[in-house]
């Protein structure tokens, strides 16, 4: 018997996100600081995991001035649904959201602001992966 591939399971909750990231970045456990990035169509993951490696503890505005752009080309190229653009901010230490991690998420809202698809993002530290931003699930 096969196990079909994780993206065949639809994901239709924010726990059922908060679960594939645990299954995705198992053991959620980090040397580095890293922003992983998938996409999910009609709740169905796109195969493509975009890791973003050795991010500075809190965000460049440059970086999230470019990050909209890079996800949308993702989308009109690869999504034919509703676009949800998952993130997981991943980090070494403890899976408490400190300030540096409440920094990514304010700068993120910022950034996807005016983005015509909804997001989220996780915190994966310390062996355990916690959801920071929800509401942006659905509009």
């Amino acid at each position: 018997m096969t196990t079909p591939p994780l993206a065949d399971f639809p994901i239709r909750s924010a726990a059922d996100l908060t679960a594939r990231w645990e299954r995705l970045l198992a053991p959620p456990v980090f040397g580095a600081r890293s922003l992983w990035l998938c996409w999910l169509d009609d709740g169905l993951m796109v195969p493509l995991v975009v890791p973003v490696d050795e991010i500075p503890a809190r965000p460049g505005r440059t970086m999230l001035t470019n990050l909209p752009s890079l996800c949308q080309t993702v989308v009109e190229e690869h999504v034919f649904g509703e676009a949800h653009v998952a993130m997981a901010l991943c980090r070494p230490g403890l899976p408490t959201v400190t300030r540096d991690d409440e920094a990514w998420a304010a700068e993120l809202r910022e950034a996807f602001a005016d983005e015509d698809c909804t997001w989220s993002l996780h915190l994966a530290a310390g062996g355990s992966v916690v959801p920071m931003v929800e509401e942006h699930w659905s509009r």
